[in-house]
Formats: C-alpha cells, structure tokens, sequence
C-alpha cells in the first residue's frame, strides 16, 4: 500500500526563486487496485512518483511504501518497489536479457529464481525475439519493455509507472497496459501517471486530477462523472483545472 500525507517539495531556481512542485498532496493506493495521478505535463506528477521511489526527499509531509517511510526507511521502500520513469536508462553495450539479469542480481536473486522471472516476464511482454540484442539497437517499444523488465524482475509489491505508454505504437501500448492490468489482477499496488485521458480511463480503478503540485479532486471514474454530471474523463478534468485558474493548460 502506499499512504502519502500532506507531501510537499519545493525547489529553489536562482532565477525563478522558490518552485513549489508538490504542495500538500495526500492519498491512499490499495492492493489489487490501479491508482492514477492525472495530469498536464509539469502538474507535479513525476515529483510525487520520484518521493515515493525515494529518489527524492520530501520537504515536507510523509509518505510509506508497503509499510515503510520513504525517509527514514528508504532501503526497505526501495526493495518493495519498482519504479519505471519515463527515461529507460539502459546500457547500450548490454544485451535485452545481460540487462535485466543485472538487475536481477542487484536484488540478490539467486540464478534459478533470477531465469524463472525474466522467462515468465520475456513471455508476457513479448521479448523472446530480441532479448539477444544489445539495447542500442532497439526499437522505442522494446527499450521500454526492458525497462519494465528490469524494474519489475524482483516481484516488488508495489509497482510506480510513470508515463509508461509516452512515445510508444499502438500495438507496443497495449502490451504493457495489459500488463499493467495483470498487476493489478495478481493483487499488487499499481500507482499510474498519465495525461492520457482514454488510457486512464479504460486503465484505473481510481483517479486523482492534478493540477499546479495540488489534488482537485478525486474518485473512481464512474464517481466523478456523477460528480460532474458528465459521461466524460476530459471534461471533467478541464472543469477542474479551469476552475482552479489554469485555462491555459486545460486548453
């Protein structure tokens, strides 16, 4: 489960001074479920997603990963968890496969568990065809593939996907937000960003709309269109961010 609290982190620029990112952001992510953060580009979504992956420290507020504080306890958080940011960070010179074995071993998995995971995810996302070819020389999809791999390759309990569909075809989307599905189905706690209105629709079982480092609102989708008395994700989410001064970005 992940609970965040009244999360907050300001940046400091010299010169646009203090950049308020995330600002007293709070919300709960069950098991078994599809959490999504919904928002424009800069609304403070990969912020979050990065202090909850401890990859940065809050400045204010508290959060826990599966049980643990993304401070106090960040190396516990880090092996319950699986991030996967919007850049792939693979090494080039390794193979799909060399890639995830790495990490693999990162995690201390032994070689008979290590072969059963990538063979069983390699099957789900379709990557038997190239796990033999070095990562510079794969496609945008098939990077993405093995970045998904090599986060997930340790079964963490709680898996953190941002923007995991930015970039890709048609058919490499629809492999991995099957596979996000299967997270879900297998009782793990999925947390999703997106500015993808259709996917998050067809995808989570609970929205958050974010907007300027603060949540507007929140609910399944079928309650927030009750809310709004509208059959649409998109324009709710115009509703909510024009009501809240940001015309702009809604547009």
């Amino acid at each position: 489960m992940i609970d965040a609290r009244n999360l907050s982190k300001v940046f400091k620029d010299k010169k646009r001074g203090v950049l308020r990112a995330v600002d007293g952001v709070s919300f709960r992510c069950e098991p078994g479920r599809i959490h999504a953060l919904l928002g424009a580009n800069g609304a403070g979504k990969t912020t979050t997603l990065r202090m909850l992956a401890t990859i940065l420290t809050p400045t204010s507020g508290t959060a826990t990963v599966a049980g643990h504080d993304v401070v106090r306890e960040s190396t516990e958080v880090r092996r319950d968890v699986g991030f996967l940011s919007t850049a792939t960070a693979l090494y080039g010179r390794l193979t799909a496969r060399e890639m995830v074995e790495y990490f693999g071993r990162l995690h201390h998995l032994d070689e008979a568990l290590l072969k059963e995971r990538i063979d069983a995810l390699f099957t789900r996302l379709d990557m038997h065809g190239f796990s033999d070819r070095r990562c510079d020389k794969l496609s945008t999809g098939m990077k993405q593939k093995v970045s998904i791999a090599r986060t997930l390759v340790h079964d963490p309990a709680v898996m953190i996907f941002d923007e995991p569909t930015l970039g890709l075809d048609v058919m490499s989307a629809r492999t991995i937000v099957g596979f996000i599905r299967d997270c879900r189905d297998r009782g793990k706690t999925v947390l999703f960003s997106s500015h993808v209105m259709s996917e998050v629709e067809k995808l989570c079982d609970f929205v958050d709309i974010i907007h300027r480092g603060r949540l507007l609102a929140g609910g399944t989708p079928a309650e927030l269109k009750a809310r709004h008395g509208v059959p649409d994700l998109e324009e709710i989410f115009v509703s909510e961010v024009t009501a809240a001064g940001g015309a702009e970005e809604a547009a």
